[in-house]
């Protein structure tokens, strides 16, 4: 396996962890911020939206129209990345958000998969705003992993406390 068949699979992986925890939480619990977390489902995968555009995408091959055209990221940029999340309470549609999340991963995969090993080692897309991290598209993507991971921990702990504990496979007999 190359380094962008595993930045893929990492990533395919990280994704699928945050969707199977944000699709065990109704979308009527998604603005529930408990005071123990200060966050949200929506804050979170909102978050998740800009994000991914960013380190996986914007930085990777640049700013990309059809999303530009199709989801408010200003706005999403404006609720979910320095703002708290009780700012972001009633501002968006859960079904919008989930289905916006769905097209970015998609689009995320895609860029990665377009890539050639030797892309890894190049300097990021050029952007307004510098990466706090990646020097590197290798760097940004690798990143990328990690931080949606951070993200998917946070929903689980969200998930956790708006209900019971998720299920990860893992079944035992009772002792």
């Amino acid at each position: 396996m190359n380094q962008i068949e595993i930045l893929s699979r990492q990533t395919r992986d990280a994704y699928t962890w945050t969707d199977k925890l944000i699709n065990s939480v109704a979308y009527d619990k998604w603005d529930d911020i408990p005071a123990v977390i200060e966050t949200s489902v929506t804050w979170q995968v909102g978050h998740l939206i800009v994000s991914l555009y960013y380190h996986s995408i914007m930085v990777i091959v640049g700013h990309q129209k059809d999303i530009l055209e199709t989801m408010p990221m200003r706005e999403y940029d404006r609720l979910f990345t320095n703002s708290s999340p009780k700012k972001a309470m009633g501002k968006t549609i859960p079904g919008a958000l989930r289905s916006n999340l769905t097209i970015m991963q998609k689009r995320s995969i895609e860029v990665i998969d377009s890539l050639r090993a030797e892309d890894l080692d190049c300097v990021l897309h050029s952007t307004e705003v510098q990466h706090p991290i990646a020097e590197t598209k290798f760097d940004a993507l690798d990143w990328n992993i990690k931080h949606t991971m951070w993200h998917c921990g946070q929903l689980g702990i969200l998930v956790r406390i708006a209900g019971e504990r998720f299920d990860f496979g893992l079944r035992r007999e009772p002792s």
